[in-house]
């Protein structure tokens, strides 16, 4: 059978399911659109675009916030936020392109559950746990051999908008009465923590603490000793409020902790959803915790994943099977048509051993290969590479991406190095756990701690990448690369070429590798240097 689902609202997607394998999932907020956008008609117009078949069934997430009791409670056309039942799924008949085409909703939050439990390497009939928590949610679970699915508490509400909004306390752009902390805020706090040097809160810090984080959630200016609290409009920058940072995000795991310690049975697998689980050292500390046999994280934790969620709930209800085949390169190709003017550059057939001489004379390029990759962290097909030595390159490459000097740069390595580099003696393909560096070689792409959130290649999983990082290897003796994602600020991947040549002029890329070919703009002072000193041959070249 095959399920066309999609998820309205803030990171908006649309999947397809298609004989128990993942063929696409279009995010919103690629192609250059705004961070965390809903969907739109040219999202559905590329989704019917790369369909083959009607599809069976049409899914549509529970998360519908046309009023506050939808978003709640649903209604008869959608499931609602909560709810865990597979009872409350709402089925009607339908039709589309004039051929029958089902309709089905479930809750959002089965949607995250089935989307982790689906995608997961467990065997269909595992009981195991799930953990949901993001913006909303902050709930363990209990999913039994039927996948029956039991609530067994909410441990926290809303602890994705606790952890954001901390950031609006030091941040005096931040208004003090604001209910939600901004989008972006979580990933800085994430950032943030890292620079913590200390362990044990003040006084006030520990009354500030029990506001934060005991009772309902509340605004800021609830807090009854705002105008005296710790880190006040301290700027994010504050020595003393990054300290904080980190002892208010140990403070929120360990509410977590602490319940699945008392109250979760040990050795049984854990699958994390929700966009908390995109919090690389969160996700490591429940692997050191031991309490679980194994611990999965999809890579679309967060909203994104949503549709697939919703998709693998209603292909379980129709088949009886909750499992599907996926890979994380399931977005849309690069679209290479375009008016750029490529005289302004020297192209080059793409050979791993010229690409890999450049980042090693620290030529920065953007490297778009393939579909791109589904979530937020981009791995390798939607990547700017640089070499992972001098402190300077992570310097340059937030100033090219327009960001925070404290952001850091995250490495992509060989599987068969990473225990070498990181002390990882396991696959990481998808950005969701942090090692520890064994090196100080490799400054570029190392937290002020000296942790770094690792992804490993293999042959298997990125063939193109895998074969520049031997290259790179080959003449540096270190098979790792920067990699961050390529995208304008606030924005979604680059996946045309016309807004890639925009970048690269506006933004001080020196280049580019897009699909066989390199271009270097001759303007680039960093490529006009490598020229000079590397001296490749002009034919490698090719004629303008």
């Amino acid at each position: 059978m095959n399920f066309l689902s999609y998820k309205p609202g803030h990171d908006g997607a649309i999947a397809f399911l298609q004989d128990f394998r993942l063929v696409f999932s279009i995010e919103a907020e690629k192609d250059s659109n705004y961070r965390y956008s809903a969907i739109s008609v040219a999202d559905v117009l590329d989704a019917i675009g790369e369909l083959g078949v009607i599809p069976d069934v049409i899914c549509m997430g529970g998360w519908w916030p046309r009023d506050h009791h939808e978003y709640l409670h649903g209604s008869h056309r959608n499931g609602g936020y909560r709810g865990v039942s597979s009872n409350s799924a709402i089925m009607d008949k339908g039709r589309l392109l004039r051929g029958r085409a089902d309709y089905f909703s479930s809750s959002h939050e089965r949607s995250h559950i089935l989307c982790a439990f689906g995608m997961s390497p467990l065997p269909k009939g595992t009981a195991c746990y799930a953990l949901v928590w993001e913006g909303e949610m902050g709930t363990f679970y209990d999913i039994d051999s039927e996948l029956n699915i039991t609530l067994i508490a909410d441990v926290l509400t809303q602890p994705g908008n606790r952890y954001g909004l901390l950031d609006g306390l030091a941040d005096p752009t931040f208004p003090k009465d604001g209910p939600y902390p901004r989008a972006s805020d979580a990933g800085k706090l994430m950032a943030l923590a890292s620079f913590s040097k200390r362990i044990a809160p003040t006084e006030a810090e520990r009354d500030l603490l029990r506001f934060m984080l005991n009772g309902p959630y509340r605004k800021l200016s609830d807090y009854h000793r705002i105008a005296q609290a710790p880190h006040l409009d301290a700027g994010l920058g504050d020595p003393e409020f990054r300290n904080f940072a980190g002892i208010y995000s140990d403070a929120i795991f360990d509410v977590f902790q602490q319940f699945a310690r008392k109250n979760l049975e040990k050795g049984r697998p854990l699958v994390i959803a929700g966009g908390c689980g995109l919090n690389c050292d969160w996700n490591t500390k429940w692997k050191e915790t031991g309490l679980f046999s194994e611990i999965f994280v999809p890579p679309v934790a967060n909203d994104s994943g949503s549709a697939i969620g919703t998709a693998i709930d209603a292909q379980f209800r129709h088949t009886g099977n909750p499992k599907i085949d996926w890979n994380v390169y399931s977005g849309l190709s690069f679209r290479t048509e375009s008016a750029v003017d490529f005289s302004k550059y020297d192209v080059y057939e793409k050979n791993h051993d010229t690409v890999a001489h450049m980042l090693a004379n620290d030529v920065i390029l953007g490297w778009a290969h393939g579909r791109y990759e589904i979530g937020p962290r981009a791995l390798g097909n939607r990547s700017i590479l640089a070499a992972p030595f001098g402190n300077e390159t992570r310097v340059r490459l937030n100033e090219i991406k327009e960001r925070e000097q404290f952001r850091p740069i995250a490495p992509v390595c060989l599987r068969n190095d990473a225990k070498r580099w990181f002390g990882c003696d396991h696959e990481s393909p998808h950005m969701l756990y942090t090692y520890h560096a064994t090196t100080e070689e490799l400054r570029a792409v190392t937290h002020v701690n000296g942790t770094a959130r690792l992804q490993t290649v293999t042959p298997d999983t990125n063939n193109d990448l895998y074969n520049l990082l031997v290259a790179f290897k080959a003449r540096t003796g270190y098979g790792v690369l920067c990699n961050t994602s390529l995208n304008f600020k606030g924005k979604g991947f680059i996946n045309n070429m016309t807004d890639l040549d925009a970048y690269a002029h506006e933004h001080g890329l020196d280049g580019f590798v897009v699909e066989g070919r390199a271009h270097l703009l001759k303007s680039s002072p960093r490529y006009q240097a490598y020229l000079n000193a590397a001296k490749p041959q002009v034919a490698d070249r090719l004629p303008a």
